[in-house]
Protein backbone atom coordinates (compact mmCIF):
# COMPACT_ATOMS: atom_id res chain seq x y z
CA UNK A 1 0.00 0.00 0.00
CA UNK A 2 1.11 3.56 -0.63
CA UNK A 3 2.22 5.71 2.25
CA UNK A 4 0.55 9.03 2.91
CA UNK A 5 2.68 11.22 5.14
CA UNK A 6 1.47 14.19 7.15
CA UNK A 7 4.28 16.70 7.61
CA UNK A 8 6.74 13.86 8.10
CA UNK A 9 5.17 13.06 11.47
CA UNK A 10 2.23 10.72 10.97
CA UNK A 11 2.04 7.88 8.49
CA UNK A 12 -1.43 6.58 7.70
CA UNK A 13 -0.34 3.27 6.22
CA UNK A 14 2.00 2.33 9.05
CA UNK A 15 3.27 3.41 12.43
CA UNK A 16 6.99 3.69 12.90
CA UNK A 17 8.21 0.86 15.11
CA UNK A 18 4.95 -1.08 14.95
CA UNK A 19 5.11 -2.52 11.45
CA UNK A 20 1.39 -2.31 10.83
CA UNK A 21 -1.12 0.30 9.76
CA UNK A 22 -3.85 1.85 11.88
CA UNK A 23 -6.34 0.04 9.65
CA UNK A 24 -4.63 -3.29 10.28
CA UNK A 25 -4.53 -2.56 14.03
CA UNK A 26 -8.27 -1.83 13.98
CA UNK A 27 -8.94 -5.12 12.19
CA UNK A 28 -6.93 -6.95 14.86
CA UNK A 29 -8.96 -5.29 17.62
CA UNK A 30 -12.25 -6.28 16.01
CA UNK A 31 -11.01 -9.87 15.54
CA UNK A 32 -10.12 -9.92 19.23
CA UNK A 33 -13.63 -8.66 20.01
CA UNK A 34 -15.40 -11.33 17.96
CA UNK A 35 -13.22 -14.01 19.56
CA UNK A 36 -13.86 -12.90 23.14
CA UNK A 37 -17.51 -11.79 23.15
CA UNK A 38 -20.79 -13.61 22.59
CA UNK A 39 -22.41 -10.72 20.71
CA UNK A 40 -21.05 -7.69 18.85
CA UNK A 41 -22.97 -4.48 18.10
CA UNK A 42 -21.80 -1.47 16.08
CA UNK A 43 -23.05 1.89 17.33
CA UNK A 44 -23.73 3.75 14.08
CA UNK A 45 -24.49 7.48 13.87
CA UNK A 46 -24.01 8.04 10.16
CA UNK A 47 -20.91 10.08 10.93
CA UNK A 48 -17.37 9.63 9.64
CA UNK A 49 -16.05 7.83 12.74
CA UNK A 50 -18.84 5.29 12.98
CA UNK A 51 -18.61 4.76 9.22
CA UNK A 52 -14.98 3.70 9.61
CA UNK A 53 -15.86 1.49 12.57
CA UNK A 54 -18.66 -0.22 10.68
CA UNK A 55 -16.50 -0.96 7.64
CA UNK A 56 -13.72 -2.39 9.81
CA UNK A 57 -16.31 -4.61 11.50
CA UNK A 58 -17.75 -5.67 8.16
CA UNK A 59 -14.39 -6.79 6.83
CA UNK A 60 -13.75 -8.93 9.91
CA UNK A 61 -17.31 -10.28 9.99
CA UNK A 62 -17.00 -11.44 6.37
CA UNK A 63 -13.65 -13.01 7.16
CA UNK A 64 -15.09 -14.92 10.13
CA UNK A 65 -18.48 -15.71 8.63
CA UNK A 66 -20.30 -13.50 11.18
CA UNK A 67 -22.50 -11.44 8.88
CA UNK A 68 -24.86 -9.71 8.98
CA UNK A 69 -23.35 -7.14 11.34
CA UNK A 70 -25.81 -5.81 13.89
CA UNK A 71 -25.76 -1.99 13.73
CA UNK A 72 -27.74 0.33 15.99
CA UNK A 73 -28.70 3.86 14.94
CA UNK A 74 -30.00 6.33 17.52
CA UNK A 75 -31.97 8.87 15.47
CA UNK A 76 -31.61 12.24 17.20
CA UNK A 77 -34.47 13.88 15.25
CA UNK A 78 -32.56 17.09 14.40
CA UNK A 79 -30.49 15.53 11.65
CA UNK A 80 -30.13 16.38 7.98
CA UNK A 81 -32.05 14.64 5.22
CA UNK A 82 -28.67 13.51 3.90
CA UNK A 83 -27.86 11.71 7.15
CA UNK A 84 -31.18 9.85 7.11
CA UNK A 85 -30.67 8.92 3.45
CA UNK A 86 -27.17 7.64 4.17
CA UNK A 87 -28.36 5.48 7.08
CA UNK A 88 -31.01 3.99 4.78
CA UNK A 89 -28.37 3.13 2.19
CA UNK A 90 -26.31 1.38 4.85
CA UNK A 91 -29.40 -0.40 6.20
CA UNK A 92 -30.17 -1.71 2.71
CA UNK A 93 -26.92 -3.70 2.60
CA UNK A 94 -27.33 -7.46 2.84
CA UNK A 95 -24.45 -7.69 5.32
CA UNK A 96 -25.92 -5.13 7.76
CA UNK A 97 -28.83 -5.63 10.16
CA UNK A 98 -29.84 -2.11 11.13
CA UNK A 99 -31.96 -1.19 14.18
CA UNK A 100 -33.29 2.38 13.87
CA UNK A 101 -34.25 3.73 17.32
CA UNK A 102 -36.32 6.90 17.78
CA UNK A 103 -36.44 7.26 21.55
CA UNK A 104 -36.69 10.40 23.71
CA UNK A 105 -33.19 9.98 25.13
CA UNK A 106 -31.82 12.71 27.33
CA UNK A 107 -29.68 15.33 25.56
CA UNK A 108 -27.78 18.36 26.80
CA UNK A 109 -29.11 21.73 25.58
CA UNK A 110 -26.33 24.28 26.06
CA UNK A 111 -28.36 26.90 24.20
CA UNK A 112 -30.56 27.67 27.19
CA UNK A 113 -29.87 27.94 30.91
CA UNK A 114 -33.61 27.67 31.59
CA UNK A 115 -34.03 24.48 29.50
CA UNK A 116 -30.71 22.63 29.84
CA UNK A 117 -32.18 19.33 28.58
CA UNK A 118 -34.10 18.31 25.47
CA UNK A 119 -35.46 14.97 24.30
CA UNK A 120 -35.68 14.06 20.60
CA UNK A 121 -38.98 12.42 19.64
CA UNK A 122 -40.52 13.49 22.95
CA UNK A 123 -44.25 12.65 22.69
CA UNK A 124 -45.23 15.86 24.49
CA UNK A 125 -43.49 17.89 21.75
CA UNK A 126 -44.88 15.99 18.77
CA UNK A 127 -46.19 19.14 17.07
CA UNK A 128 -42.66 20.58 17.10
CA UNK A 129 -40.80 17.58 15.72
CA UNK A 130 -38.28 18.57 13.08
CA UNK A 131 -38.99 15.46 10.99
CA UNK A 132 -41.78 12.97 10.64
CA UNK A 133 -41.18 9.70 12.41
CA UNK A 134 -39.32 7.50 9.91
CA UNK A 135 -41.03 4.27 8.83
CA UNK A 136 -38.07 2.26 10.16
CA UNK A 137 -38.46 3.72 13.66
CA UNK A 138 -38.32 1.54 16.75
CA UNK A 139 -40.06 3.60 19.43
CA UNK A 140 -39.92 1.28 22.43
CA UNK A 141 -37.12 -0.55 24.20
CA UNK A 142 -37.58 -2.81 27.19
CA UNK A 143 -36.26 -1.05 30.28
CA UNK A 144 -36.40 2.46 28.78
CA UNK A 145 -38.91 4.66 30.61
CA UNK A 146 -40.59 7.31 28.46
CA UNK A 147 -42.69 8.82 31.24
CA UNK A 148 -42.08 10.88 33.27
CA UNK A 149 -39.51 12.90 31.25
CA UNK A 150 -37.05 13.06 34.15
CA UNK A 151 -36.81 9.24 34.10
CA UNK A 152 -35.51 9.18 30.53
CA UNK A 153 -31.94 8.00 30.11
CA UNK A 154 -29.11 9.33 27.97
CA UNK A 155 -28.08 7.15 25.03
CA UNK A 156 -24.89 5.87 26.75
CA UNK A 157 -27.07 4.78 29.68
CA UNK A 158 -29.61 3.26 27.30
CA UNK A 159 -27.15 1.23 25.21
CA UNK A 160 -26.78 -1.68 27.71
CA UNK A 161 -30.52 -2.32 27.28
CA UNK A 162 -29.75 -3.48 23.72
CA UNK A 163 -27.90 -6.52 25.04
CA UNK A 164 -28.90 -9.79 26.63
CA UNK A 165 -27.66 -9.59 30.25
CA UNK A 166 -26.87 -13.30 30.08
CA UNK A 167 -24.46 -12.84 27.19
CA UNK A 168 -21.17 -10.97 27.10
CA UNK A 169 -21.75 -8.15 24.61
CA UNK A 170 -19.33 -5.71 22.97
CA UNK A 171 -20.46 -2.42 21.48
CA UNK A 172 -18.04 -1.04 18.87
CA UNK A 173 -17.84 2.74 19.06
CA UNK A 174 -16.19 5.16 16.65
CA UNK A 175 -14.48 7.08 19.43
CA UNK A 176 -11.00 8.47 18.88
CA UNK A 177 -8.46 9.54 21.50
CA UNK A 178 -7.61 12.83 19.79
CA UNK A 179 -11.17 14.11 20.36
CA UNK A 180 -11.42 13.76 24.13
CA UNK A 181 -9.24 13.96 27.20
CA UNK A 182 -11.01 11.12 28.99
CA UNK A 183 -10.95 8.98 25.86
CA UNK A 184 -7.22 9.59 25.58
CA UNK A 185 -6.67 8.58 29.21
CA UNK A 186 -8.90 5.51 28.85
CA UNK A 187 -6.80 4.05 26.07
CA UNK A 188 -3.40 5.19 27.33
CA UNK A 189 -2.74 2.33 29.74
CA UNK A 190 -0.47 -0.56 28.80
CA UNK A 191 -2.97 -3.43 28.82
CA UNK A 192 -3.09 -5.30 25.51
CA UNK A 193 -6.89 -4.88 25.48
CA UNK A 194 -6.83 -1.23 26.50
CA UNK A 195 -9.44 -0.49 23.82
CA UNK A 196 -12.02 -2.57 25.74
CA UNK A 197 -13.77 -0.91 28.68
CA UNK A 198 -16.43 -2.32 31.01
CA UNK A 199 -19.65 -0.41 31.62
CA UNK A 200 -20.26 0.37 35.31
CA UNK A 201 -23.51 -1.17 36.48
CA UNK A 202 -23.80 -3.39 33.39
CA UNK A 203 -21.17 -6.13 33.77
CA UNK A 204 -22.33 -7.91 30.61
CA UNK A 205 -21.87 -4.83 28.37
CA UNK A 206 -18.48 -3.57 27.17
CA UNK A 207 -17.47 -0.55 25.08
CA UNK A 208 -14.83 -1.25 22.42
CA UNK A 209 -12.86 1.47 20.61
CA UNK A 210 -11.28 -0.17 17.54
CA UNK A 211 -10.21 3.11 15.87
CA UNK A 212 -9.12 4.96 19.01
CA UNK A 213 -5.69 5.83 17.56
CA UNK A 214 -7.00 7.19 14.24
CA UNK A 215 -6.76 10.91 13.55
CA UNK A 216 -9.27 13.05 11.67
CA UNK A 217 -7.06 12.67 8.60
CA UNK A 218 -7.19 8.89 8.98
CA UNK A 219 -11.00 8.71 9.00
CA UNK A 220 -11.08 10.73 5.78
CA UNK A 221 -8.25 8.80 4.13
CA UNK A 222 -9.92 5.41 4.60
CA UNK A 223 -13.16 6.10 2.64
CA UNK A 224 -11.15 7.55 -0.23
CA UNK A 225 -8.69 4.66 -0.24
CA UNK A 226 -11.36 1.94 -0.07
CA UNK A 227 -14.20 3.66 -1.93
CA UNK A 228 -16.64 3.61 0.98
CA UNK A 229 -20.00 5.36 0.71
CA UNK A 230 -20.13 8.41 3.00
CA UNK A 231 -22.69 10.84 4.38
CA UNK A 232 -23.37 13.69 1.91
CA UNK A 233 -23.90 16.01 4.90
CA UNK A 234 -20.15 16.50 4.92
CA UNK A 235 -20.21 17.75 1.31
CA UNK A 236 -22.34 20.72 2.37
CA UNK A 237 -20.01 21.43 5.29
CA UNK A 238 -17.01 21.24 2.98
CA UNK A 239 -18.58 23.74 0.57
CA UNK A 240 -19.25 26.07 3.51
CA UNK A 241 -15.59 26.07 4.48
CA UNK A 242 -16.00 24.03 7.68
CA UNK A 243 -12.72 22.32 8.54
CA UNK A 244 -12.56 18.51 8.63
CA UNK A 245 -11.90 18.61 12.38
CA UNK A 246 -15.05 20.68 13.02
CA UNK A 247 -17.40 18.73 10.75
CA UNK A 248 -20.03 16.85 12.77
CA UNK A 249 -23.39 15.54 11.65
CA UNK A 250 -24.93 15.20 15.14
CA UNK A 251 -27.41 17.79 16.51
CA UNK A 252 -25.48 20.95 17.40
CA UNK A 253 -27.00 21.85 20.75
CA UNK A 254 -24.30 20.55 23.13
CA UNK A 255 -21.54 22.65 24.67
CA UNK A 256 -18.99 22.08 21.92
CA UNK A 257 -21.20 21.58 18.81
CA UNK A 258 -23.17 24.73 19.68
CA UNK A 259 -20.36 26.85 18.25
CA UNK A 260 -21.30 25.51 14.81
CA UNK A 261 -25.02 26.26 14.99
CA UNK A 262 -24.82 28.99 12.36
CA UNK A 263 -23.47 26.39 9.93
CA UNK A 264 -26.79 24.54 10.12
CA UNK A 265 -28.68 27.68 9.10
CA UNK A 266 -26.42 28.00 6.06
CA UNK A 267 -26.16 24.34 5.03
CA UNK A 268 -29.57 22.98 5.97
CA UNK A 269 -32.12 25.82 5.76
CA UNK A 270 -34.96 23.35 5.12
CA UNK A 271 -34.80 22.15 8.74
CA UNK A 272 -33.13 25.10 10.46
CA UNK A 273 -36.34 27.02 11.21
CA UNK A 274 -37.88 23.89 12.71
CA UNK A 275 -34.75 23.32 14.81
CA UNK A 276 -35.07 26.83 16.25
CA UNK A 277 -38.68 26.15 17.27
CA UNK A 278 -37.81 22.70 18.57
CA UNK A 279 -34.95 23.48 20.97
CA UNK A 280 -35.18 26.46 23.35
CA UNK A 281 -32.45 29.05 22.79
CA UNK A 282 -31.21 27.62 19.47
CA UNK A 283 -31.81 30.77 17.43
CA UNK A 284 -30.10 32.99 20.00
CA UNK A 285 -27.20 30.59 20.35
CA UNK A 286 -26.70 30.51 16.59
CA UNK A 287 -26.16 34.26 16.65
CA UNK A 288 -24.12 34.59 19.84
CA UNK A 289 -22.59 31.16 20.59
CA UNK A 290 -19.11 32.29 19.54
CA UNK A 291 -19.15 35.20 21.98
CA UNK A 292 -18.56 35.55 25.70
CA UNK A 293 -22.35 35.39 26.21
CA UNK A 294 -21.99 31.61 25.80
CA UNK A 295 -18.58 31.42 27.46
CA UNK A 296 -16.53 31.70 24.29
CA UNK A 297 -13.83 34.32 24.14
CA UNK A 298 -13.13 36.17 27.38
CA UNK A 299 -13.41 34.20 30.62
CA UNK A 300 -15.14 35.84 33.57
CA UNK A 301 -12.47 36.83 36.08
CA UNK A 302 -13.01 36.24 39.82
CA UNK A 303 -14.40 39.29 41.60
CA UNK A 304 -11.99 41.16 43.93
CA UNK A 305 -11.23 39.08 47.01
CA UNK A 306 -12.51 35.82 45.45
CA UNK A 307 -10.00 33.09 44.65
CA UNK A 308 -10.15 31.05 41.45
CA UNK A 309 -11.10 27.99 43.52
CA UNK A 310 -14.04 29.85 45.04
CA UNK A 311 -14.94 31.24 41.61
CA UNK A 312 -15.12 27.70 40.25
CA UNK A 313 -17.19 26.50 43.20
CA UNK A 314 -19.73 29.30 42.77
CA UNK A 315 -20.03 28.57 39.05
CA UNK A 316 -20.62 24.89 39.77
CA UNK A 317 -23.33 25.69 42.30
CA UNK A 318 -25.28 27.48 39.57
CA UNK A 319 -25.59 24.27 37.55
CA UNK A 320 -28.28 21.63 37.84
CA UNK A 321 -27.33 18.77 40.22
CA UNK A 322 -26.44 16.14 37.61
CA UNK A 323 -24.21 18.53 35.64
CA UNK A 324 -22.69 19.89 38.83
CA UNK A 325 -21.67 16.44 40.06
CA UNK A 326 -20.28 15.34 36.68
CA UNK A 327 -18.32 18.56 36.12
CA UNK A 328 -16.97 18.66 39.69
CA UNK A 329 -15.74 15.09 39.30
CA UNK A 330 -14.01 16.02 36.03
CA UNK A 331 -12.26 18.99 37.64
CA UNK A 332 -11.20 16.96 40.67
CA UNK A 333 -9.76 14.33 38.35
CA UNK A 334 -7.74 16.96 36.48
CA UNK A 335 -6.36 18.36 39.74
CA UNK A 336 -5.39 14.88 40.93
CA UNK A 337 -3.73 14.20 37.61
CA UNK A 338 -1.74 17.43 37.93
CA UNK A 339 -0.37 16.55 41.36
CA UNK A 340 0.45 13.01 40.30
CA UNK A 341 2.73 14.52 37.68
CA UNK A 342 4.24 17.43 39.61
CA UNK A 343 4.40 19.09 43.02
CA UNK A 344 4.40 22.58 41.49
CA UNK A 345 1.26 24.62 42.17
CA UNK A 346 -1.58 25.29 39.75
CA UNK A 347 -1.37 28.95 38.72
CA UNK A 348 -4.23 31.31 37.84
CA UNK A 349 -3.40 31.86 34.17
CA UNK A 350 -0.31 30.03 32.95
CA UNK A 351 -0.80 26.38 32.08
CA UNK A 352 1.65 24.04 33.74
CA UNK A 353 4.14 22.68 31.17
CA UNK A 354 3.56 19.07 32.26
CA UNK A 355 -0.15 18.86 33.12
CA UNK A 356 -1.39 21.74 30.97
CA UNK A 357 -3.62 22.86 33.85
CA UNK A 358 -4.34 26.36 35.15
CA UNK A 359 -7.17 27.65 37.33
CA UNK A 360 -8.47 29.63 34.37
CA UNK A 361 -8.64 26.43 32.32
CA UNK A 362 -10.47 24.65 35.14
CA UNK A 363 -12.94 27.51 35.35
CA UNK A 364 -13.61 27.07 31.63
CA UNK A 365 -14.56 23.45 32.34
CA UNK A 366 -16.86 24.58 35.17
CA UNK A 367 -18.41 27.26 32.98
CA UNK A 368 -19.00 25.11 29.90
CA UNK A 369 -19.58 21.76 31.69
CA UNK A 370 -17.78 19.82 28.90
CA UNK A 371 -20.16 16.88 29.27
CA UNK A 372 -18.57 15.10 26.30
CA UNK A 373 -15.10 15.96 27.61
CA UNK A 374 -13.67 17.25 24.37
CA UNK A 375 -11.52 20.00 25.90
CA UNK A 376 -8.32 18.01 25.99
CA UNK A 377 -5.68 20.48 27.09
CA UNK A 378 -2.95 18.04 26.07
CA UNK A 379 -3.98 17.94 22.39
CA UNK A 380 -1.26 19.79 20.50
CA UNK A 381 0.78 20.16 23.70
CA UNK A 382 4.02 19.00 22.06
CA UNK A 383 7.62 19.58 23.08
CA UNK A 384 7.75 23.07 21.62
CA UNK A 385 4.49 24.04 23.32
CA UNK A 386 5.81 22.68 26.62
CA UNK A 387 8.92 24.86 26.36
CA UNK A 388 6.81 27.96 25.79
CA UNK A 389 4.50 26.94 28.63
CA UNK A 390 7.49 26.59 30.98
CA UNK A 391 8.62 30.14 30.23
CA UNK A 392 5.12 31.54 30.84
CA UNK A 393 4.61 29.41 33.96
CA UNK A 394 7.92 30.43 35.56
CA UNK A 395 7.28 34.09 34.79
CA UNK A 396 3.81 34.06 36.35
CA UNK A 397 4.98 32.13 39.39
CA UNK A 398 7.87 34.54 39.94
CA UNK A 399 5.48 37.48 39.71
CA UNK A 400 3.07 35.89 42.21
CA UNK A 401 5.87 35.09 44.66
CA UNK A 402 7.42 38.55 44.39
CA UNK A 403 7.27 40.66 47.58
CA UNK A 404 5.52 43.34 45.49
CA UNK A 405 2.76 40.95 44.41
CA UNK A 406 -0.73 41.98 45.62
CA UNK A 407 -2.19 39.89 48.42
CA UNK A 408 -5.59 38.40 47.58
Amino acid sequence: MAQVKDGGQRIWWGREGEGRTVYEAALDRVRYTYENFDDVIVSFSGGKDSTSTLHVALEVAHELGRTPVRAVFCDEECISVETADYVRRVAARDDVEMEWYCLPVRHRNACSAESPVWWPWAPEARELWVRDLPPEAITELEGFAIEPPEARRSWPDTAPLLADPHRKTACLLGIRADESMVRRIAVSNKRPDNFVLPTPGSPWFYKVYPIYDWTTKDVWTAPKQFGWDVNATYDFMEMSGISHFQQRCAPPFGDEPMGGLSMWAECFPEIWEKMCRRVPGAATAARYSRTELYSFGAITEPPPGVTWQEHIRLRLEAREPAERAFTAKTIQGLIRRHYRKTSEPILPKAKHPISGISWEYLYLIADRSDLKQRKDVMVGFNHEAQKKARVAYDAERAALESPEAPVE
